[in-house]
Parts: C-alpha cells; sequence; structure tokens
C-alpha cells in the first residue's frame, strides 16, 4: 500500500513541478496549483513539502536562473569536498549510501558483452525514469519527461550494444527506489572509459545543495587543460541523478546543456536547493 502511495506522489509532485516551471513570473499560486492537480490547498501543501522539503512558493524562488548563478559563486573547490564523499570507492552521502565499482577496460571494450542488463520504467519527483542494472549494480538511468520512455530506453542500450537486455523491473527496484528516495542503500556498476569513470567519480563528490564547474572537475581529475573533454564526459552520464551530473555549470554561471533536458535540470537544482535550506537529508 505504501508503494502505491509513493508513487501516486511521485506522480503528482512530477506534475507540479511541470507546472511551476511553465508558467511566467511570479508563478502560479498556491490556489492554482492546488486546483490544477485536483487537491485541496492543504493537502497539497502538505504532500509537497514533504517531498520537496520547502513550501511550493519557496520551491519556485530556487528555479530562477539567478539561483543558479548564486550557486556559482558559492561553489566549493572539488578538493574540499572529495574526502566528504569517500572517492576511494564508497561514502556515506547523508541517508544515501552508495558502493560502486568500474568495469575494466577491457570489458567496456567488448560493448557489454557477456552483461546481462535489467531494466523497468518508475515514477520520480522529475517524471518517468528509465533504469537498468546488472547483477552489480544500477548501471543507467535516464529522465524520459523530454525525450520520452523508449527514446530515453534506446539512448541507454546504445552505450553497450553487446550486451543481453531483459525487462525485470522488481530485479533492480530496491536500487532505484533508494537512488531516488536518497535513503538506504544503492549499488552502482559504471560502465565507461577509464576517462569517463574519473569524471563520473568527481561528480559524486559534489554534495547537494553545491554546484560546480567544467574547469573545477578538470583540475580535480589532474588534467586542467581537458575542459571540453570533461564536458563530454559530463554528458555521457549513464546514472542520472544518482551521479549528479546536473550539478556541473559553466564557469559564467550559465546551466550549459543538460541531456535529459535543461528543465529537469533547473527543476533538480531547486530541488536540491529547497532541502538543504530545509536541512532535509539529501544525497
Amino acid at each position: 500500500m505504501r508503494r502505491i502511495e509513493d508513487e501516486y506522489h511521485y506522480r503528482l509532485i512530477a506534475r507540479a513541478l511541470v507546472l511551476i516551471d511553465a508558467a511566467p513570473p511570479p508563478g502560479p499560486s498556491l490556489e492554482q496549483l492546488a486546483s490544477a492537480l485536483g487537491m485541496s490547498v492543504a493537502h497539497f501543501q502538505k504532500v509537497f513539502s514533504a517531498w520537496v522539503g520547502v513550501s511550493p512558493k519557496r520551491y519556485q524562488q530556487y528555479l530562477t536562473l539567478g539561483h543558479a548563478r548564486e550557486l556559482i559563486a558559492q561553489r566549493l573547490p572539488l578538493e574540499a569536498v572529495a574526502d566528504m564523499a569517500g572517492l576511494s570507492g564508497s561514502g556515506r552521502l547523508h541517508d544515501l549510501f552508495l558502493r560502486w565499482e568500474a568495469m575494466s577496460p577491457g570489458e567496456h571494450a567488448r560493448g557489454g558483452e557477456g552483461l546481462a542488463i535489467r531494466h523497468g520504467r518508475f515514477g520520480s519527483p522529475f517524471g518517468e525514469v528509465v533504469a537498468m542494472g546488472t547483477e552489480r549494480g544500477l548501471c543507467g538511468m535516464a529522465f524520459a519527461a523530454d525525450v520520452g520512455a523508449e527514446a530515453a530506453f534506446a539512448d541507454l542500450a546504445s552505450r553497450w550494444p553487446a550486451a543481453r537486455f531483459e525487462a525485470d523491473p522488481e530485479a533492480i527496484r530496491p536500487w532505484v527506489e533508494a537512488a531516488l528516495g536518497q535513503r538506504g542503500e544503492t549499488a552502482l556498476h559504471l560502465i565507461g572509459a577509464p576517462f569517463q569513470i574519473k569524471v563520473w567519480e568527481a561528480l559524486l563528490a559534489i554534495p547537494s545543495g553545491h554546484v560546480t564547474t567544467y574547469g573545477d572537475i578538470a583540475g580535480a581529475i589532474g588534467a586542467p587543460r581537458a575542459v571540453r573533454a570533461v564536458g563530454t564526459a559530463v554528458g555521457r552520464n549513464p546514472l542520472a541523478f544518482v551521479i549528479p551530473c546536473h550539478r556541473a555549470l559553466r564557469k559564467s554561471g550559465a546551466l550549459g546543456g543538460y541531456h535529459w533536458g535543461l528543465p529537469i535540470k533547473r527543476a533538480m537544482l531547486a530541488w536540491e536547493s529547497a532541502r538543504a535550506e530545509a536541512g532535509v537529508a539529501a544525497m
């Protein structure tokens, strides 16, 4: 029963975020949002605040582009937070415990040959998620709101063309729910080239509510001149949200691109900032 209620709330909050993001300033009122979702004002505020950590009105303030510039001005150097993330291979990130291992370069070169990858679709505060996992952990998460579930699946699957894919959402559901709810334990199986994995590990060092720049990431992995290559690796991150590529911004404070759509990136940054301000544990 709790799972059904949680999935309902995921879908409801996803709709609310779309309505908030799509509306021109100053955004929809609390009454308008509650009415559009067929809820009483009191019930909507309670559900929204439980998921996001702050009121709908406060959340709208975090969606502004100006907020992204404030984040970049306050960013922490990756070197200062690496110890917090435990880049030796596992780390306690607030209430979500991540453990991960990387595929060897030889395995990566074979395009996933011999791998059994299970997949499924799940609800999230940012729309439908397509997730994939091996026996070792999650290897892919994509947001389908902008591109569609079939395109999101094809995008992920194309990265490991020799793997065997099987629809089995229940096999990976515990990992996915832990990652999306940011509580419990989840396992990651990083499948990428060595340089990409270095970049993804650096992204894992960025705490929720903070951002970094492509240049800072390049410096953190010992390749300060490889800013363009870092940007490419960030864009190829197969584990959206879990490996927080949405926390990488341009030096100017501009959001830059996002593989699954800029509205989702803005919503994620706003969601994390709101929860950080409210003192809600987040990855």
